[in-house]
């Protein structure tokens, strides 16, 4: 058992391949500036990003991430965390701060003249972090950190580029400057911020791993005062990540809580479902939803919020929107606040959705129905009919035609209409004879 446990642990080691310690530094400490030619790279990547959420093209926003030197001062950052070297850090932070500021006013500045403005799914997908973006930082910050301590530097670091994406949420921000969306440049610059915080991590957690030999300082006592600094600094950059990291892993699974609410109580059931919307940050958090053509009284609303807690969705209501006019504008409120990816084509095609539904009557069954009392009629055609368009007193009224073998007398009439009033629960029918 001890052999196998020792074979287990030779082929994880990470010391065998690894560079020597002292060249390693000299690299990253090379790479760490923003001056010159790193500086016209990086502009011109942040362009070719933007372009290519401009076009929601994925491999040109891959091309740019390729060429971006933006990895370098924040693997520099995770190394000084790691040795102590309080300068080494100070400069990383220094570079990658102008690398940010030159990122967004490249990327603002472009959007700001792009004649293109709509937010397409590339650029939307940046807008906002989840747990996966960690877990995806988190882990390309480590195979980049092993990958630039080994002798043979190989194949990891170019998809390490692009699997942290640092590049696309930086120009998103920009796209939210350059349009004045502040939500659009908060969410971004927030996914931007995490990425690089669990970068350096993942990078100061293989530095300690290697046991790279912390940096000796003049005196003993400036020794203690950088020790200090430096973990304190590593404790402020621990503890808010694992607080983010809980928080949007409970926001993702309370998302596929709702998926498999909203799956099995009207999915399966073949409701559908029109619009969808949860706000999170409201007490108790709130469930909108819309439907095609389904209605739902008080008490079915009620049960539902009540099978909630059996789904494990705790402090939520569920807002069931039935007024379509009130549903077109919240729709296209989210549309104007850039909240969705809904176009104006979309919502047009549901709301022609929604009005198809209301308007559309079953001819087949409602005849099946009236041949039981009226054996007479032999075919009918039921469809709704607007009187007095582009008027305050606009009305629309079911308008019946029927087919029968013997024209009906008033009293059959009067009872047809009757019967059709409560079947469809109209307050107004007209029927007329198809000669």
């Amino acid at each position: 058992m001890k052999t196998l446990i020792n074979k287990f642990f030779a082929y994880i080691n990470l010391n065998k391949g690894e560079e020597d310690k002292n060249k390693v530094l000299e690299a990253v400490i090379s790479n760490i500036s923003f001056r010159g030619s790193n500086l016209w790279i990086l502009a011109c990547a942040i362009v070719v990003a933007s372009i290519g959420l401009n076009v929601n093209s994925a491999a040109v926003i891959i091309g740019a991430m390729l060429i971006s030197p933006l990895m370098g001062p924040i693997i520099g950052a995770g190394f000084g965390l790691g040795i102590y070297d309080f300068n080494l850090l100070k400069r990383s932070l220094k570079n990658l701060l102008v690398a940010t500021v030159v990122s967004l006013v490249v990327s603002t500045i472009y959007f700001y003249i792009s004649p293109f403005k709509e937010a397409l799914p590339e650029l939307l997908s940046r807008t906002s972090p989840n747990i996966y973006d960690i877990l995806i930082a988190f882990a390309g910050g480590l195979v980049g950190a092993v990958a630039i301590t080994r002798v043979e530097k190989g194949n990891p670091i170019p998809g390490v580029a692009i699997a942290t994406a640092l590049m696309p949420p930086l120009c998103t921000a920009g796209y939210g400057l350059a349009l004045g969306n502040f939500k659009f440049f908060f969410g971004a610059l927030y996914l931007y911020s995490i990425n690089c915080v669990f970068i350096c991590l993942s990078t100061f957690l293989i530095v300690k791993y290697l046991k790279y030999p912390i940096k000796k300082q003049l005196d003993e006592k400036h020794q203690k005062q950088v020790k200090y600094i430096i973990t304190c600094l590593t404790l402020i950059l621990i503890i808010p990540s694992i607080y983010f990291a809980y928080q949007l892993f409970e926001e993702k699974k309370y998302q596929y809580q709702i998926d498999a609410f909203m799956e099995t109580e009207f999915n399966n059931k073949g409701i559908a479902i029109l619009y969808k919307k949860t706000k999170l940050n409201e007490t108790p958090k709130k469930l909108e939803l819309a439907f095609l053509s389904k209605r739902f009284n008080e008490d079915e609303i009620k049960k539902l919020n009540e099978k909630l807690k059996s789904y494990h969705i705790n402090n939520t209501k569920l807002l069931v929107i039935q007024d379509t006019t009130d549903l077109k504008s919240d729709i296209l409120n989210e549309i104007n606040n850039n909240k969705t990816a809904l176009s104006q084509q979309d919502v047009t095609i549901l709301n022609l959705k929604k009005e198809i539904s209301v308007n559309k009557y079953d001819n087949e069954a409602l005849l099946a129905e009236m041949k039981i009392l009226f054996p007479e009629i032999q075919n009918i055609s039921i469809a709704n009919h607007t009187f007095n368009e582009n008027t305050d007193s606009t009305k629309t009224v079911p308008i019946l035609l029927y087919k029968s073998k013997n024209e009906l007398d008033a009293s059959s009439k009067k009872k047809l209409v009757l019967w059709l009033q409560e079947r469809l629960k109209k307050k107004q029918i007209e029927i007329y004879n198809q000669e």
